[in-house]
């Protein structure tokens, strides 16, 4: 995952912006912006997650109120808010007071992919929000149920093809999930019919159980059933292999030249948060991500740690939302 990283890296740097301030205000508003930072936290803090239990953005979640319960001496509750390809988690975060002490872990779904594939959104993905850091990113892997009679892509290509029709389960419209196998519906022509559950705990029962044929679930979510030999995977959607699973190809390099879907997660705060808070909280969730034992969980579960800066955030956000809205135009896709 380093080239995703590397290639985020390279993006041009972007400026958070502020409201102007006038009059005599503007000779105080540095002294004003700061103070709240010096004593905050000093209630508890809240991470919205806009899925179900058990998924990358949730497991994220829980790391982060583990380790910074501990370090800014506040609980830190995770809430999870699922439905509607994030949306409505997203956009309570989006309303709250922009104090910094209820965050969300943004997806690439929330805050890139759902602005070009729902026709109304309560939300401006980028407007609303103030980028806090990308915390972790992650392939999505092809996994069918074992019942499926295809070992690898090119078979179960072949097999989509002479059938003509299949369906795939997602953990919701909008998310990275979804556009994944309209990508996959795209590229290899396959009549594939999209099958949306409130969250991937409703999605993968249906996968094992063989009421849908495929799903392009996050690794984290999915690699432990593989391992298990409860769902045969047939590739990973990142341009290379994952260090969590190097035995697994990637879709790429098994007939799809060019097939490359990320998933990414990231922090953000209600717009209008003050900087200093802002970077507090960017500072601390770096530091996390660079313990050792949080390494390992994360590896573990096929999440690379990234640990951004809010301006880093910004720019590779703009890029996303460039790039899905495209993948979005191309496969036709629509939520509602």
């Amino acid at each position: 995952m380093q080239s995703v990283f590397a290639s985020f890296r390279r993006l041009p740097g972007a400026v958070l912006t502020c409201a102007a301030v006038f009059g005599a205000a503007v000779s105080i508003a540095p002294v004003a912006a700061q103070a709240p930072a010096s004593s905050f936290p000093d209630k508890p803090l809240r991470i919205v997650v806009t899925f179900t239990t058990g998924g990358a953005p949730d497991i994220l979640a829980r790391i982060l109120s583990e380790k910074m319960s501990a370090s800014w001496g506040q609980p830190v509750v995770v809430d999870n808010k699922p439905g509607a390809g994030g949306n409505p988690g997203a956009d309570f975060v989006a309303k709250s007071p922009a104090d910094g002490y209820t965050v969300v872990v943004g997806t690439v779904g929330t805050h890139s992919i759902n602005p070009a594939l729902y026709s109304k959104m309560p939300y401006d993905a980028v407007k609303d929000f103030a980028p806090i850091t990308l915390l972790a990113t992650t392939p999505n892997m092809l996994v069918i149920n074992n019942d499926v009679p295809a070992k690898n892509l090119k078979d179960f290509i072949a097999l989509g093809k002479k059938e003509g029709k299949m369906t795939f389960a997602s953990s919701g419209s909008g998310t990275s999930i979804h556009v994944s196998g309209e990508l996959f519906k795209t590229m290899t022509g396959i009549d594939m019919v999209h099958v949306p559950y409130k969250g991937r705990a409703t999605a993968i029962p249906d996968v094992l159980g063989g009421r849908v044929t495929m799903m392009f679930d996050n690794m984290p979510s999915s690699l432990a059933l593989v391992r298990e030999g409860k769902l045969r995977a047939l590739g990973v959607t990142s341009a290379q292999r994952s260090p969590a699973a190097p035995e697994i190809p990637t879709i790429a390099e098994s007939g799809l030249p060019g097939f490359d879907a990320v998933s990414w997660f990231a922090l953000f705060a209600p717009a209008g948060t003050p900087k200093p808070i802002v970077d507090k909280w960017a500072t601390e969730v770096r530091r996390v991500l660079k313990l050792p034992d949080v390494a390992k969980r994360l590896a573990d579960n096929g999440l690379e740690p990234v640990g951004s800066t809010p301006e880093e955030l910004a720019a590779y956000q703009r890029a996303e939302i460039t790039k899905w809205a495209k993948v979005v135009k191309d496969s036709g896709a629509k939520a509602d």
